[in-house]
């Protein structure tokens, strides 16, 4: 038996999502590779982090019907420092 996903990666201003049937099992490494999104986004490197409807998910997890997979980019900066650098500039 197949399940239906959807794989789904933020992009600034837009997203990439794709709508997939997987046979029952499969992980959501299985879903995203199956969805071509590591080959349009050549960036995403090293080991990926995922999530199920905002919740993160070990990418050998068992994906189930219905469920979002989402597919998290590394942050472009810390968040602590990107803090202290807006704060910073409030004070001059």
């Amino acid at each position: 038996m197949d399940i239906e996903v959807e794989v789904v990666l933020a992009l600034p201003g837009r997203e990439d999502a794709v709508t997939l049937r997987l046979p029952e099992g499969a992980s959501l490494l299985d879903a995203v590779r199956a969805s071509g999104v590591l080959e349009r986004h050549p960036d995403l490197r090293g080991p990926l982090k995922l999530g199920v409807f905002g919740e993160m998910r070990r990418s050998e997890s068992v994906a189930r019907q219905g469920d979002r997979i989402e597919v998290y980019r590394p942050l472009a900066a810390d968040p602590k420092e990107a803090r202290r650098q807006r704060a910073k500039k409030k004070r001059v």
